[in-house]
């Protein structure tokens, strides 16, 4: 069992995820990954315990958008490509994932024919690319929920977009709560990191 955390609001999100991310850490895990957004899409991704890590000690910018996540190995070894965030080629969004996506092998194979290359052996990066795909004619919402309405299996996935600014998550038969606050939004697995 894995767990996700998107956060955006007025705080150092990158912070906010980090120990969003330490307050899951009972679910289990093996490898784990933060994405934030200031100018430019930040990814950082490490094999084994977040145990001690600061946010000092992460190279992300400050900024006001982020998203994490710590990883059981489900498909593919556990290796740095492995862990998420994963994020579209163009490096325009990231996302993060929970769950089994039953028909990623269908999938990939589609994307492959259409000139795709994979750096891991994750369900998520094809839904990443799959996502973008689909906001070749669409925007992102409508994109989004394109994609997501092409996975098979319960999942969880959290997005966020350097375009607009936007986190957006959506679920079917795995868990993803919405905490609401002054200002700020909470994306997680469970209430644990809210």
């Amino acid at each position: 069992m894995c767990g996700i955390i998107g956060y955006k609001g007025q705080r150092n999100a990158s912070e906010v995820v980090l120990n969003g991310l330490k307050a899951l850490e009972y679910r289990g895990y093996d490898s784990w990954g933060i994405a934030s957004l200031s100018s430019e899409l930040d990814v950082v991704k490490d094999i084994g315990k977040i145990g001690k890590w600061m946010i000092e000690d992460i190279d992300l910018s400050k900024s006001s958008l982020a998203i994490g996540h710590t990883r059981w190995a489900t498909h593919g070894g556990v290796t740095t490509e492995n862990a998420h965030p994963h994020y579209s080629l163009d490096k325009r969004f990231a996302i993060v994932q929970n769950g089994i996506v039953e028909n990623y092998q269908d999938l990939k194979k589609e994307l492959v024919q259409k000139g795709y290359n994979f750096k891991s052996e994750t369900d998520t990066e094809v839904i990443a690319y799959i996502i973008q795909e689909e906001l070749k004619d669409k925007e992102l919402i409508e994109g989004f929920r394109s994609a997501f309405s092409r996975l098979k299996g319960r999942n969880a996935v959290v997005l966020i977009d350097s375009v607009s600014g936007k986190i957006i998550g959506a679920r079917n038969g795995s868990p993803l709560i919405l905490g609401v606050g002054d200002g700020e939004y909470i994306l997680a697995s469970d209430a644990s990191p809210i």
